[in-house]
């Protein structure tokens, strides 16, 4: 039957199409945003630093380093203090370096060295402590914001007590609060003690002080067998700066020694994943490439800047994509 010359058929037929083009539109753009939802949404903010090893072996001048890092486009330099002291012996100025790091648009956003702050033996240590206090301000001269607290002189002989650790370390943390920089509690996978990132981890929590942190290592991290997916169990400031490499599949772990580190990419560590981890905490990561490798020593310093930063952003582009 017809009703305003329209059949029944008809009337249904018209709801049918609708229903179909507005389902279908429906499940269209449901479609879209699921398959945004499965891309990980970007919280942290990268920065990308070179770390002074990386080129060593060409032995440049740390002012020279400093040009060449901003050339290949970095952010930010993490020097070794033994860079630092072969500048000053040269005859090299720490204001006149910190200006200069300044004007290329860098910032030193750590640095390395090897003071012996967790020993057991008192006076040692003290040494150590006050090592490491000039270690602080040698770098606050340039402009620096941390340094690393490895676990030098504690390396060779396993069972160190984690608690005393803790409260050594936050002395270390209270003698920085005084000179403006922060001491990263490093781990070294060779390491007999403080070779996991869970190590490091408790004593910074134990340490109770506000600004203890950890400086993580892809390198260490393999080396001494952290999972890597205890990256995600850390807070946004526990993780500042992250030294980022690779590591071949020969030889074995337990062979393989910091001479054996690649570029990023170039490995087989599951880089992938732990851009992603440090993405989902969030936060200001610093991303420092840090490599011992002959190889990259026979290059030309600026080509072999260039390359790693190259790698760097592609290994997080493919993370985040």
């Amino acid at each position: 039957m017809k009703k305003n010359g329209i059949t029944r058929r008809e009337v249904i037929a018209g709801i049918g199409a609708s229903s179909v083009t507005f389902f279908g539109s429906l499940f269209s753009d449901l479609s879209i945003k699921l398959s945004a939802a499965q891309l990980p949404e970007k919280k942290a903010e990268f920065v990308y630093c070179l770390n002074t090893a990386t080129i060593r072996g060409q032995r440049v001048r740390l002012d020279k380093i400093a040009e060449i890092a901003s050339k290949a486009g970095y952010q930010a330099i993490e020097p070794w203090i033994s860079d630092v002291d072969d500048y000053v012996k040269s005859g090299g100025s720490l204001s006149d370096l910190k200006n200069k790091i300044a004007d290329l648009g860098l910032t030193v956003e750590g640095a390395i060295g090897f003071p012996q702050w967790a020993v057991d033996d008192e006076a040692v240590r003290t040494k150590g402590v006050e090592r490491a206090k000039f270690e602080m301000d040698l770098i606050a001269q340039i402009g620096g914001k941390r340094v690393a607290a490895p676990p030098s002189g504690v390396n060779r002989t396993p069972g160190l007590d984690l608690t005393k650790v803790a409260e050594r370390y936050r002395v270390l943390l209270e003698e920085g609060d005084k000179i403006g920089v922060v001491p990263q509690l490093e781990f070294w996978g060779s390491s007999a003690n403080l070779n996991k990132l869970s190590q490091c981890m408790c004593v910074a929590i134990e340490s109770g002080h506000p600004k203890a942190c950890v400086l993580p290592d892809v390198f260490h991290m393999y080396k001494g067998g952290s999972n890597f997916e205890g990256i995600r169990l850390c807070s946004a400031s526990a993780i500042q700066v992250f030294h980022l490499n690779d590591y071949p599949s020969q030889p074995p772990r337990e062979q393989i020694n910091d001479g054996g580190r690649v570029m990023p990419g170039d490995g087989i560590a599951p880089l992938k994943q732990i851009i992603q981890y440090l993405n989902e905490i969030g936060g200001r990561k610093v991303l420092s490439i840090e490599l011992f490798n002959k190889k990259y020593y026979e290059m030309d310093a600026l080509e072999a800047a260039k390359i790693g930063i190259q790698k760097m952003k592609a290994t997080v582009k493919n993370a985040l994509r």
